[in-house]
């Protein structure tokens, strides 16, 4: 069985922003085998999102082994934040 997912530290603020401009979200970080942690939604896209806590070290924000192995396989738009601003950039670059 599998054991309860770890959460960073900023994941709740940076959802909470998200869905205050618009996007709806959906919680996937409890799925495991690498699977991010987040599905974001806006004006008909999805992205991926794998969210690290912008406040430790960097190599602490290291992808792990199952993280690296999901973002090599998927086909889609995958990507990973350690920051509201970050996710934000992703999702509206066409209208900054």
């Amino acid at each position: 069985m599998r054991k309860r997912a770890r959460v960073d530290a900023n994941q709740k603020k940076i959802v909470s922003q998200i869905r205050e401009v618009g996007c709806s979200v959906l919680h996937t970080h409890q799925l495991g085998k690498g699977a991010p942690d987040i599905i974001v939604g806006y004006a008909g896209n999805n992205y991926l999102i794998e969210i690290k806590d912008g406040d430790k070290p960097l190599a602490q924000q290291k992808l792990t082994p199952d993280e690296i192995k999901f973002q090599a396989e998927w086909q889609g738009n995958y990507y990973v934040v350690n920051s509201f601003d970050k996710l934000r950039d992703i999702i509206f670059k066409d209208e900054l």
